[in-house]
């Protein structure tokens, strides 16, 4: 690789490589040493095509939930079996993986412009701004820059939009399916809200077991299936559908709670 060969966004690989390294030892122990991350799916990722997957997945802090996407995916393409022991995983990363973010969220300091450039594809939201609703037309250079970056590798999106829980889905994710065919990986995450803070940079309680489910492709017609009929199979892929507000019983969170405990330190 030359030192100033780039991605199809401008940036040097090898100066983006040298971040993920970094960035990627300092926050392991956040998933295998402060906490513990139990991960199902691995051999799905071993599976996939070198470019044109999308990820979805449900959105819990502003940056801690995508690099805990670097950590597995990267460890799943080295050959660890649903764990993310030994970090030298990172050592030659993937290259071609980007993550859709909120510009204004990316430049809201040094530290997330540095994050950028490990492979955000910043856009603006239609929703949202500066702590505000709003409404506003699509950028069409954002829609081009996913493009770009699916036809270049994978992308992660957290098509809510927000990590507030059981928020809807934006179209915006159905209309790139259609229109971009790619193959759709769904990845349920959870116990990132109780051990981070909302931004995912400060450790706010240790010793949580976190989940990381990556489940099968969904199965899409492309030539048939509607916008609403997509947005109702991420939601239930994710599971953020409304059928998953439901009253859990007192005796089924024992339960779950004390399987959580004896799985706590196993991984």
């Amino acid at each position: 690789m030359g030192l100033l060969k780039r991605n199809p966004f401008g940036h040097i690989l090898f100066l983006k490589k040298w971040l993920i390294r970094i960035a990627g030892s300092f926050t392991h122990k956040r998933y295998r040493g402060f906490n513990q991350m139990h991960i199902e799916g691995s051999e799905i990722i071993r599976a996939l095509p070198e470019t044109n997957v999308l990820f979805i997945s449900n959105h819990q802090t502003y940056f801690a939930d995508v690099v805990s996407m670097f950590h597995v995916f990267n460890a799943s393409l080295k050959g660890r079996e649903n764990n993310i022991k030994n970090v030298g995983y990172l050592w030659n990363p993937k290259m071609n993986m980007y993550y859709v973010a909120a510009k204004e969220t990316m430049q809201s300091g040094l530290l997330p412009k540095i994050l950028a450039y490990a492979g955000a594809i910043t856009v603006e939201r239609t929703w949202r701004a500066e702590g505000k609703d709003v409404k506003r037309e699509v950028n069409p250079n954002d829609t081009e820059n996913i493009k770009i970056a699916l036809e270049d590798g994978w992308v992660v999106t957290f098509p809510q939009g927000t990590t507030r829980s059981f928020k809807p889905v934006r179209k915006g994710t159905a209309h790139i399916i259609l229109q971009h065919k790619p193959i759709v990986v769904p990845i349920v995450i959870d116990g990132f809200r109780r051990s981070f803070d909302r931004k995912g940079l400060r450790i706010k309680k240790k010793g949580i077991l976190q989940s990381f489910v990556i489940k099968p492709p969904l199965e899409i017609d492309y030539e048939n299936d509607s916008v609403d009929s997509i947005v109702e199979k991420i939601e239930y892929a994710i599971e953020q559908h409304p059928s998953f507000l439901k009253v859990i019983p007192a005796d089924e969170l024992e339960e779950q709670a004390r399987l959580d405990k004896d799985r706590m330190w196993k991984y």
